[in-house]
């Protein structure tokens, strides 16, 4: 997701704006060319701005925390829950402060409404690895408010000082009475919101810090849990879209005959795409029926004018551009003199080469549309309902106040759930749109199959690296000159103004030369080609760790020095890698790396990274299996460090960074890349597309969190980045060979 310091940026300029009398839509409108945009919900910057503590919406007790009768505590979260263990760790946060009975607590998620959108940026937002980070000073307070008013609500009842009570573990005891927090809420909420609350010291923490399972986990393990694929409302369609096979096509000519004779087809509709392109949607009484009718369509596209991409044409255009100069990025420590690398007595000069990806999540998109005359519901994964809401209003014709949004669990996301133009929510709103312009207005749920998602979604972007390095004997770097080609996310997109700055976009960036105190210069090339580019998890970390990690481990061993040593080294006077040198000692620490012997044909690999304010460092061990091009890794042993301040729930962070690397994994599997032929998309599901299986998972895989009381940052990305480079660095001393390119790729 989107650098959350862009962000900041973007509700900073807003705020600034609302400061001097502009329009929400003014200022997006002069900002982002008139897009949709950042979508802040009315009024939303302007109400916090100033605002008493305990009086902004973000501040409600009653807004995320309700209790029944019977003592059963339901905490909202202000997200959306893709699997990283949010919806739990944000109500440990609230229930810790809450002291409430863990057994009897429930969780649910928020909406479109001003109060849930995150606290520090103003707007509805699930990703940036920001969910922890941005609400565990909020969702403390929430539980401490929520504790205080019940504790005045017991003490007015029994006619005590509210001194005299206590409240733990969901009962309020003292006088010689004893009630559970049921007993009170009512009467609680009803009282004025305290704008001071007294937090507990980390010190007296019972919840969190433990090892808590998911509250979905018994309801996913068992199959009962309910996704946004999962909604049936009552005389619901199910409907499918048929995409040109070019983005940006339009139907040229229709055929919907055959089609329509399909036992279940309803209707063949025409309707607008994202980005301007057109396609079919056939609505039936179900998933099947409507495929079929799709199967059906006879469709003559128009391409007249429509660029046609193509991965070996685009490969060399990469590869040449990063011969060239481009825009200097423009942070200053990316303007270093790199000059003395010509001059120094050992060189690198190195093409990296990274392909187009699909997010690949488990759960398709879906999204199910309800659209009356005067309201609008949806039921979908959002992560970003509030942008969603706006779009989808502009889209149907109404107010965004006569938007609902019912926010879904999804299976999965990294990235694809949250573009920035709306993108399949709208298409979803413009299907209603045309049944009910047809006469046959009803719900209706737009269903995305695997191979719709693979062939006409949207991609991390295809990223071509050079660097030339100059360097001595004792892996000293005279010069690094650094060149990157790659789409740019943010241009033209309603971000656009706030992370694309000096015509470099920071997503492309990010994750290059920090924390190595190293000269180095750095420009970009972003060339315009006719695919959609999205973020994909942990953004440009995918590419520049990569890069990073790889290439310095090819110095240490050029310059015959130990790979993590060579590292320390580098860190060394550098406050800012203090929380990568605990990381990468928790991870050799736990792997016995320079202590055991490996087997012969085993090799040791290191990485470490940091991204989204984490960081993460792998300690691998790798073998190979397989003769000549056909070989193929074995990870062997996974032991991974990680800092990510305090730690709310380990067993969450546990899980994200086992998940986070099998993830990693398939990156360097072959065939695990988007490729296109005269625009068209090459791979169909995943028989096309390598995915990691449990039988790719290595034997052995620990996590090591490094203690902290600092205030906690996000996991939800972080654990991905340094995964293949290190497994890249054991193949390397396996073989002899670096590999410049993912999926590798064996001479």
């Amino acid at each position: 997701m989107l650098n959350p310091r862009l962000i900041d940026q973007a509700v900073t300029a807003a705020a600034g704006a609302a400061a001097h009398g502009l329009s929400r839509r003014s200022f997006v409108t002069a900002t982002v060319g008139g897009a949709v945009g950042l979508a802040l919900l009315p009024g939303a910057v302007r109400a916090q701005a100033g605002a008493k503590p305990g009086s902004k919406p973000t501040e409600q007790p009653l807004a995320f925390v309700s209790i029944a009768k019977d003592g059963t505590t339901t905490i909202l979260c202000n997200r959306m829950d893709m699997g990283q263990g949010i919806e739990t760790g944000l109500a440990m946060v609230c229930a810790e402060e809450l002291d409430a009975d863990w057994s009897r607590v429930r969780t649910g998620f928020g909406d479109q409404q001003a109060k849930y959108v995150d606290p520090l940026f103003g707007i509805h937002l699930t990703g940036g690895s920001n969910s922890i980070k941005n609400s565990y000073q909020q969702y403390r307070e929430l539980g401490a408010r929520t504790k205080a008013m019940l504790l005045t609500a017991a003490a007015q009842a029994w006619g005590v000082p509210v001194a005299q009570l206590k409240a733990e573990n969901g009962v309020i005891s003292g006088a010689g009475k004893t009630a559970g927090y049921g007993e009170f809420f009512d009467a609680a909420m009803a009282l004025p919101v305290p704008e001071a609350v007294t937090l507990k010291d980390p010190k007296t923490f019972k919840r969190i810090g433990q090892p808590t399972t998911l509250t979905v986990s018994k309801a996913k393990s068992t199959g009962t849990q309910a996704y946004g694929m999962d909604v049936d409302l009552p005389g619901m369609a199910v409907a499918v879209i048929q995409r040109p096979p070019v983005f940006n096509g339009k139907v040229g000519k229709l055929d919907a005959a055959e089609a329509l004779k399909v036992k279940g087809v309803k209707a063949v509709l025409p309707v607008t795409l994202d980005r301007g392109g057109q396609g079919v949607a056939v609505v039936a009484n179900g998933y099947w029926a409507a495929k079929k009718g799709r199967d059906a369509l006879k469709v003559d596209w128009d391409l007249a004018g429509v660029a046609k991409p193509d991965t070996a044409a685009l490969t060399q255009q990469y590869l040449a551009l990063a011969k060239t100069p481009g825009t200097p990025a423009p942070k200053p420590e990316f303007q270093a003199d790199a000059s003395g690398w010509a001059k120094a007595p050992k060189k690198i000069t190195a093409d990296f080469v990274f392909p187009y990806l699909n997010h690949a999540q488990m759960e398709p998109l879906a999204c199910t549309v309800d659209l009356k005359a005067d309201r609008c519901d949806l039921y979908y994964a959002a992560q970003m309902p509030g942008i969603d809401a706006m779009s989808v209003a502009a889209t149907v014709g109404l107010k965004p106040e006569q938007v609902q949004i019912h926010v879904q669990m999804a299976g999965g996301g990294f990235g694809r759930r949250a573009t920035p133009a709306s993108e399949y929510p709208r298409e979803a709103a413009a299907v209603a749109v045309a049944l009910a312009k047809a006469g046959q207005p009803m719900p209706v749920k737009v269903i995305w199959s695997r191979e719709d998602d693979l062939k006409a979604g949207y991609y991390r972007p295809m990223t071509v690296h050079r660097a030339e390095i100059g360097f001595d004997a004792t892996g000293k770097i005279a010069g690094w000159q650094h060149r990157i080609v790659s789409q740019s996310i943010l241009k033209g997109s309603p971000l656009e103004g706030f992370g694309y700055q000096k015509g470099v976009d920071g997503t492309t960036t990010e994750g290059m030369r920090d924390p190595y105190d190293i000269p180095m210069n750095l420009s970009v090339h972003h060339p315009e080609v006719n695919v959609p580019v999205l973020w994909w998890r942990s953004v440009g970390a995918t590419h520049t760790a990569y890069v990073m990690e790889t290439l310095l481990d090819e110095i240490a061993f050029t310059t015959k020095q130990d790979p993590v040593a060579y590292r320390f080294k580098l860190m060394e006077g550098n406050a800012k890698a203090e929380r990568h040198r605990l990381a990468l000692q928790a991870a050799v620490d736990k792997s016995g790396y320079g202590k055991r012997k490996l087997k012969p044909g085993q090799a040791w690999g290191v990485a470490v990274h940091e991204s989204f304010e984490s960081v993460v460092a792998y300690v691998v061990v790798a073998s190979l299996k397989g003769k000549g091009k056909d070989r193929q890794p074995v990870l062997e042993e996974v032991h991974a460090g990680v800092h990510c301040n305090l730690c709310v729930n380990p067993k969450a962070v546990e899980t994200q960074v086992q998940g986070a690397a099998i993830m990693a994994l398939g990156t360097t599997m072959p065939t695990h890349r988007v490729t296109f032929k005269q625009g068209v998309v090459e791979q169909n599901n995943f028989y096309d597309m390598a995915m990691p299986r449990i039988t790719e998972a290595p034997k052995v895989m620990t996590v090591s969190i490094v203690p902290s009381n600092d205030p906690p940052k996000g996991m939800g990305e972080p654990g991905l980045p340094a995964l293949a480079p290190a497994l890249a660095n054991a193949v390397a001393r396996l073989t002899g060979q670096r590999q410049r390119e993912l999926p590798f790729r064996f001479a």
